[in-house]
């Protein structure tokens, strides 16, 4: 059952500094965010005024995978670090990629409000029966896992597509990101795809631009989620060596564009790189 009053009561609790998701839902043109938000925002374009358009460009690849893996065949998605439901949401995509309906999505995430604003939106929007959203922590991957086996909505023992995307930017080397891909890469069965993206420091058009990065990691220190940014070789790891999906790990609008592709005639001007890879 759905608790409306605790999940406006989560909102309510939260505005006391930027949140990254409500930000984020701010840049892509989403509606669920708040003054403190926009504000930091506006900070943020102002150091690094293609920012919103870098947002723009994780949500098109999300789109684009999710999409790509439904016409793969893939049923089941687990979206870890959903963040906010906002346009072109991961189960709008696959059931748009498979008119039979037969896909079923899970969203995770653990910031309250992102949780809260879920469950107030999926209840206008998603079928109940095939689509939830739960509180889980990618860092308490055992406990995470066992949400999704208890979700009633997906076998763990048939082909996931396990989507983390624009969230590895905001873990840090230290907090040992490898260990948790490797623990949810094991769990998933043989045939799984592993969609992955993140902004990326490679390659600076210049010292202005190089700075201005270091300066928005700086701003983001103050918001919910602080952030790490890597190049493709240092994001490659975390694929784990299985097989990449053509055209492998690329500036995320060179990863099969469409029309509607923001910087498709200049995929690395974009600053997010990401790829999808499956398991043997």
């Amino acid at each position: 059952m759905i608790d409306h009053d605790a999940a406006l009561k989560a909102v309510e609790n939260s505005l006391d500094r930027p949140s990254a998701a409500r930000v984020y839902d701010y840049f892509i043109g989403g509606e669920t965010n708040y003054a403190i938000d926009r504000l930091f925002a506006e900070k943020v374009r102002k150091r690094l005024p293609l920012m919103g358009d870098y947002c723009k460009t994780s949500r098109q690849f999300l789109g684009r995978a999710v999409r790509h893996c439904a016409e793969l065949g893939i049923r089941q998605f687990v979206d870890i670090g959903s963040g906010l439901p906002t346009a072109g949401n991961v189960h709008e995509v696959a059931d748009e990629a498979r008119p039979q309906e037969d896909t079923h999505v899970l969203y995770i995430d653990n910031e309250p409000i992102a949780l809260a604003h879920s469950t107030l939106l999926l209840a206008d929007t998603a079928d109940p029966d095939r689509h939830h959203a739960v509180a889980a922590d990618l860092f308490d991957p055992e406990g995470l896992w066992e949400r999704v086996m208890d979700s009633g909505i997906i076998d763990v023992e048939e082909p996931i597509a396990l989507v983390v995307n624009a969230v590895m930017h905001f873990i840090k080397d230290e907090q040992d990101p490898d260990a948790l891909l490797d623990f949810y890469r094991e769990r998933l069965a043989p045939g799984s795809l592993l969609v992955l993206s993140q902004m990326t420091n490679e390659n600076p058009a210049n010292d202005e631009e190089r700075q201005a990065l270091l300066d928005i990691l700086e701003y983001y220190e103050t918001t919910t989620n602080p952030g790490f940014l890597r190049t493709m070789d240092e994001f490659r790891r975390f694929f784990g060596g299985w097989p990449l999906l053509e055209p492998g790990l690329v500036y995320a609008p060179a990863w099969h564009p469409d029309e509607k592709t923001v910087f498709a005639a200049a995929p690395s001007e974009s600053r997010v790189i990401g790829g999808i890879a499956r398991k043997p």
